[in-house]
């Protein structure tokens, strides 16, 4: 099993950084092939060019970084995205992801007739998500609607095609005491290291 890893988190000491150590943990005790984007490190530039809405026309993706990408997400099995929800949704990098590189003709195409999408990413099996937030989960669910899980899992994934979609959401973060953020950290491992 390959599994790819989307991250976004700028800070090196955030709760998120100690998520995908515990997730690479889980994986690699599961004997799992990990291959991980780290959007800040590689400085991705989530920005849709004129270049880039040509290129979505003509379903051939012209970004150099933006091709590394799809050639990688073509081999995964499993993808995960990790980051914060800040202001209710996820941060620029990772939606600039999504806008440049779940592309047509690399990761779905349109149906010929009708509405609707067919998924591309042939080998992928199931796409996991684990978002860190403030916000009270109840609230966040009620006054908010789910922002991130409909746009990302429901308003992306499940629309191009993609079942086996999971949504991980720690909320307030930081009020937790360090026993409650251990005990997180330590499900997560145990959850991804679980061959299931």
């Amino acid at each position: 099993m390959r599994t790819v890893i989307v991250f976004n988190h700028p800070y090196e000491g955030s709760y998120c950084n100690a998520i995908l150590k515990s997730v690479m943990n889980g994986l690699h005790k599961a004997d799992q092939d990990v291959d991980l984007i780290h959007l800040d490190n590689d400085r991705f530039d989530p920005v849709m060019t004129k270049e880039d809405l040509k290129a979505f026309l003509d379903r051939k993706p012209v970004d150099p970084v933006v091709l590394n990408y799809t050639e990688r997400l073509a081999r995964a099995d499993h993808l995960i995205f990790i980051f914060p929800i800040w202001w209710e949704m996820m941060p620029a990098l990772t939606k600039g992801f999504i806008d440049r590189v779940i592309f047509p003709g690399v990761a779905f195409e349109f149906k010929e007739k009708g509405h609707g999408m067919n998924p591309l990413l042939k080998n992928l099996k199931g796409v996991t998500v684990i978002t860190t937030m403030n916000t009270p989960r109840l609230l966040y669910r009620l006054r908010y609607g789910n922002a991130v899980k409909k746009a990302l899992l429901t308003g992306t994934f499940f629309k191009l095609g993609y079942r086996n979609l999971k949504w991980i959401n720690l909320s307030m973060v930081k009020s937790a005491s360090d026993k409650k953020r251990r005990k997180w950290l330590n499900d997560i491992e145990a959850k991804f290291a679980s061959p299931n």
